[in-house]
């Protein structure tokens, strides 16, 4: 799919979020493994952004699945029609991790999903959460995805959000707060995925208090 240009009007600043963390995931530099980079930024991507994007996760996953969630065109199809849908985490202007998500309508997912954005729907689907190799082990993948989370929390029309993941990622997901719903009817070649549901309805607080 290509890629249409997209309005400045299309991106959306991120909304303050108090972070509740979940036991075991700190959000302080100086308990990290290694030393963090000052001048962090969160803030949604853009097409800009895409190429960046698509490096980090190709080196992330090709070594071990053989293959990327998202290709390259699909990256700046979502972050034309969705960018408010992801996360980008920034080190002195460097992509060092990132999540991509986009807007669903059914309550699960289809093989469809993976390459649709459907605005009238009330569910967040994370395609892809992924740290550049040279920042892993330093805890980022988990503040990030706690830091999503918050986000979505604020915003009106989002709900809940789900995702598919390889057995061995459930529990990572699990402290947060995912639940398993089952197997997805999803398949990407041989693989076989695990879907997960987080509920937003507890973060209901952060829209009263965002302005939204």
């Amino acid at each position: 799919m290509l890629a249409a240009r997209m309005s400045t009007q299309n991106v959306y600043p991120l909304k303050p979020a108090t972070l509740y963390l979940p036991p075991g995931v700190s959000d302080s530099p100086s308990r990290q493994r290694r030393h963090t980079l000052p001048a962090s930024e969160f803030r949604c991507l853009t097409p800009e952004d895409a190429i960046s994007v698509f490096e980090i996760e190709r080196e992330a996953f090709i070594s071990v699945s053989g293959t990327c969630p998202l290709p390259l065109e699909e990256i700046q199809h979502f972050l034309t029609l969705c960018p408010e849908l992801s996360l980008g985490w920034f080190e002195e202007g460097r992509l060092v991790a990132f999540i991509i998500g986009s807007l669903w309508d059914e309550e699960r997912l289809t093989q469809e999903s993976l390459t649709l954005h459907r605005p009238g729907g009330h569910t967040a689907h994370l395609h892809v959460l992924a740290v550049h190799r040279t920042f892993r082990q330093q805890g980022k993948g988990s503040l990030l995805l706690w830091r999503y989370l918050q986000y979505l929390g604020s915003q009106v029309a989002v709900r809940r959000a789900v995702l598919m993941c390889e057995g061995p990622l459930v529990p990572f997901y699990q402290k947060f707060g995912f639940q398993a719903v089952g197997p997805c009817a999803v398949t990407v070649g041989a693989l076989a995925f695990t879907e997960l549901q987080y509920s937003l309805r507890g973060l209901t607080w952060l829209r009263r208090n965002s302005g939204s």
